[in-house]
């Protein structure tokens, strides 16, 4: 069994996604960050585990249901975990497999048990749309946040990524950078004043840009590439010309912040920060449902079910736009795309609407997960064919 947190990544799907000895376990809810509110997260958490031991006991014996929610229950024990809660919960285990993500955004309450893990909300927290990275910077520390419209949090930089101009250049550090990094600074994001002409000041504008160009680097292998987010640089307007300059970052965005984070209160950060991503974020989901309809009226596109399965299963989906809310109970067949609908409680069934994701996903297609209000259509999905 591995550790009971566990970082939510592209990896991360992948491996649930991969086939499984089932049964499969889902359970998903809505937490809080604070007092008082987070006091009930752990009593919803063990209601619906119980709905869990529920649908275990239907199919499966009192001893295998026991070892199967021995880790749900010892994660219920963990005081620390609860004591620091995000906006949502995940956990997915089974009989080889254990994992617990907080994520930064709510989601519905849910807990199933069938023949492979439920992964919709978290595919919708990894796809790149409505999400974003903060670039803090200022010579004399590099801060990143990750956020979405609803919560922004700072993150660790990965080892590669240098905090301090210091830790950037080390010996090669000029005398009047030195002085600073050990003195602290004049200010909060300030630049420090050099006197006179040529000499000490071109030594540190050049250290400035040469750091600048290694957290640039360091920044697209570590988290820009891999996490395909953009990026909003929020710095002084100095610092702004400087590394836009040197940048080869293709996920930075025109639009920055014009200010020093550490001046503002991280409430404050995500609001500014969400006015330069929305525009963007909303224009490519209006591209998609656009992209869609034309689709459909050319017969390249469909919104129903029993067809997109077909589709789905034959390879023949490009884009498929998923409900984010919607669930359909039911069983898919990956291999002839034909679909059985049930009723939510019954045991040993998921929802077509994940199932068809996975399907695509494995046939090469691009999934997305998207607001019912944004949604083109009635059905739940939309889907756009290859041919």
């Amino acid at each position: 069994m591995t550790q009971k947190r566990t970082l939510l990544t592209v990896e991360s799907l992948a491996e649930l996604t991969s086939a499984h000895q089932p049964p499969c376990l889902s359970l998903y809810q809505p937490t809080y960050r604070n007092r008082p509110e987070n006091q009930q997260d752990l009593i919803r958490f063990r209601n619906l585990v119980k709905g869990l031991e529920t649908s275990l006991r239907q199919k499966y014996p009192a001893v295998d249901t026991r070892l199967l929610l021995e880790p749900f229950d010892a994660l219920a024990q963990d005081r620390d975990f609860w004591n620091h809660t995000l906006d949502g919960l995940a956990v997915l285990g089974g009989p080889s497999l254990f994992r617990a993500f907080q994520l930064q955004r709510p989601v519905a309450e849910l807990a199933i048990v069938a023949d492979s893990f439920h992964i919709k909300p978290l595919r919708r927290f990894l796809q790149t749309a409505g999400r974003y990275q903060v670039l803090g910077l200022s010579l004399q520390k590099v801060r990143l946040f990750e956020g979405n419209r609803n919560a922004l949090d700072e993150i660790d930089p990965a080892p590669g990524v240098p905090r301090t101009i210091s830790e950037a250049l080390g010996d090669e550090l000029s005398e009047p950078h030195q002085a600073v990094a050990s003195h602290g600074g004049v200010g909060q994001g300030s630049t420090p004043m050099h006197h006179g002409h040529g000499g000490k000041k071109d030594e540190a504008d050049m250290d400035a840009e040469r750091f600048f160009r290694a957290v640039d680097r360091a920044l697209i292998n570590h988290h820009s590439r891999p996490s395909g987010l953009p990026l909003i640089l929020a710095a002084l307007p100095e610092h702004h010309h400087l590394f836009r300059r040197i940048s080869h970052n293709p996920f930075l965005i025109a639009q920055g912040l014009t200010i020093n984070p550490d001046a503002l209160p991280i409430d404050e950060l995500r609001e500014r920060a969400w006015q330069v991503v929305e525009p963007q974020y909303q224009a490519g989901l209006a591209a998609l449902a656009d992209e869609f309809e034309v689709a459909k009226s050319n017969g390249l596109g469909s919104d129903d079910l029993a067809q997109v399965a077909q589709a789905a299963a034959a390879g023949k989906i490009a884009t498929l736009l998923i409900e984010s809310d919607r669930q359909i109970a039911g069983w898919l067949d990956g291999a002839t795309g034909r679909i059985e609908v049930a009723d939510l409680g019954h045991p040993q069934v998921d929802d077509l609407l994940d199932d068809l994701c996975e399907l695509v996903g494995k046939m090469g297609g691009r999934v997305t997960v998207i607001p019912a209000e944004q949604m083109p259509g009635q059905t739940g999905l939309a889907a756009i064919y290859r041919y």
